[in-house]
């Protein structure tokens, strides 16, 4: 008898695995485009928050407020089996380093587009995106 059901993404990148009506679970595995130095915009839900849960190497959580062009940063270096939320509403990335792996809980629609979905983006300008690596540099050599 089987009654417990296991799920593992080996791949690159970003799976959603598990989905039931209302939730789904992924994960995401370092991919070139997750490294600080891609960064290229952040990310919002304006329904749901969404749940973060290293489970393997290192990465930064990236929250922001973003007013008139002007980002304000809320850093945190992750660590393992902490959950981290993101509320609604909050703009945020992961800048992760190689073999990291971070679980993610959110809403079952939140990757279709608006108005059906639940995201955004927000662009970085050049300036901006070196600030960001700035900063996330600071926090890791700290």
């Amino acid at each position: 008898m089987t009654l417990i059901e296991s799920y593992q993404h080996k791949g690159d990148g970003y799976n959603p695995f598990l989905i039931r009506p209302g939730w789904q679970v992924a994960q995401l595995n370092h991919a070139a485009e997750e490294e600080l130095e891609a960064i290229s915009c952040l990310d919002v839900h304006y329904k749901t928050d969404e749940v973060f849960i290293l489970i393997e190497g290192e990465a930064v959580l990236i929250a922001a407020s973003v007013s008139n062009n002007c980002i304000e940063y809320d850093l945190q270096v992750m660590k393992q089996g902490i959950t981290y939320n993101i509320p609604r509403n909050v703009w945020h990335k992961i800048a992760m380093q190689k073999g990291s792996k971070v679980i993610i809980v959110e809403n079952d629609y939140t990757h279709l587009p608006l108005p059906d979905g639940d995201y955004g983006f927000y662009y970085l300008s050049e300036d901006q995106k070196a600030d960001l690596r700035s900063q996330v540099n600071q926090i890791l050599n700290q």
